[in-house]
């Protein structure tokens, strides 16, 4: 089992808090451990949005504890009430990420002697606090996600397999009910890299000069995205037309086997080409006499039509085909598209990529 930097950073981070605690002799260090834990979070500008929050949902917290306590005292009932109250401001506040912990501030405050209630309760406020301090601290120091590389990354390997599952399907080699399974599979991988691409994008750039280059890196990011979606629709197209594909021309098939193979190839050498594997002038000579040409592919998709159901074939069996030509084309317009940002970005940001090899990650 691979350990994560945000596991090995709440270890840090507790261990800090706790370490903290017992300098400053304060009583109930747990406290602050378990804090720590709430207040991680996986990127360095979230930690900071986290911080400001959780600030405001603990003093919140904290103020209701002082004031229920002191009222009422610090009757089991008293304190489930003040943990309704405090729910309720949280949420109106939009901070509802905080009520966990504030929850924590808010038992741990009532729970505090009777004698000294007041003292008491700024100690173990200041114990949750240090806690939240110190895991800002652990994800400012410690282990900086590289969201850059890793998104790349997931991107290459999602859309490998997506490819490869391509070439199988075009070939008749795919097994259907596996073959479903993984398309449901593949689609989840890709809702992870949303979540991944909008963590690269709340990193924050603090450079001016650097700000271009970071929303070009942007919107390059997003398209290798789309692009990987448009292929698994075109993946998703074979499978459900595998058998009508299965009973058209075989000289059809074997046209259609080639054009996405020329396109799988155009969408691979693009993945190398994004982090210099491939020579940015070399590119275009690459596989140019394999070039995908749109209004050949429709032509030759209307002229085999022509010519099998003028005799063999009922015309409406051939256009039930429309959806997976709609998703073929649209894929390689997604794919000439990204070609374009990614010549445009190479020729005006080439030294901003900060893409690792696979093994520092």
């Amino acid at each position: 089992m691979k350990l994560g930097a945000r596991i090995l950073k709440t270890g840090i981070a507790i261990t800090l808090a706790l370490y903290v605690a017992q300098w400053l002799d304060l009583p109930s260090p747990v406290f602050a451990g378990i804090a720590a834990i709430f207040a991680i979070q996986p990127s360095i500008y979230r930690s900071y949005l986290s911080i400001l929050e959780h600030i405001q949902g603990n003093l919140i917290g904290a103020i209701l504890a002082v004031i229920f306590g002191i009222t009422f005292g610090a009757d089991p009932f008293i304190i489930g009430l003040t943990a309704i109250v405090l729910i309720a401001i949280n949420l109106r506040l939009k901070i509802e990420n905080t009520i966990p912990l504030a929850l924590v501030t808010v038992i741990a405050i009532m729970q505090s002697p009777s004698e000294g209630f007041l003292e008491f309760s700024f100690i173990r406020f200041g114990t949750v606090m240090i806690g939240i301090l110190s895991a800002f601290l652990v994800n400012l120091v410690f282990l900086p996600p590289k969201y850059e590389t890793r998104l790349y990354y997931k991107i290459k390997e999602t859309t490998d397999d997506i490819l490869k599952w391509i070439r199988i399907s075009t070939r008749h080699a795919s097994e259907h009910n596996l073959l479903k399974g993984d398309i449901e599979n593949l689609r989840q991988r890709l809702l992870k890299l949303e979540q991944i691409f909008t963590l690269y994008k709340e990193e924050r750039t603090y450079l001016r000069t650097n700000k271009l280059g970071k929303s070009r890196k942007l919107v390059l990011f997003r398209q290798l995205i789309v692009t990987s979606n448009r292929a698994l629709f075109t993946l998703k197209m074979l499978h459900r037309f595998e058998n009508e594909l299965h009973h058209m021309p075989t000289e059809y098939q074997h046209y259609l086997k080639a054009e996405l193979d020329h396109l799988v190839n155009f969408h691979e050498q693009i993945l190398l080409k994004f982090v210099g594997k491939i020579k940015q002038h070399n590119t275009s000579e690459m596989f140019e006499e394999e070039k995908f040409n749109k209004k050949m592919f429709l032509d030759e998709f209307m002229r085999q039509k022509e010519e099998w159901c003028h005799t063999e074939c009922n015309p409406d069996d051939w256009y039930q085909l429309f959806p997976l030509i709609s998703r073929i084309v649209d894929y390689s317009d997604q794919l000439e598209h990204l070609q374009k940002l990614m010549h445009s970005f190479q020729n005006y940001h080439n030294d901003e990529f900060n893409i690792s090899t696979r093994e520092e990650e």
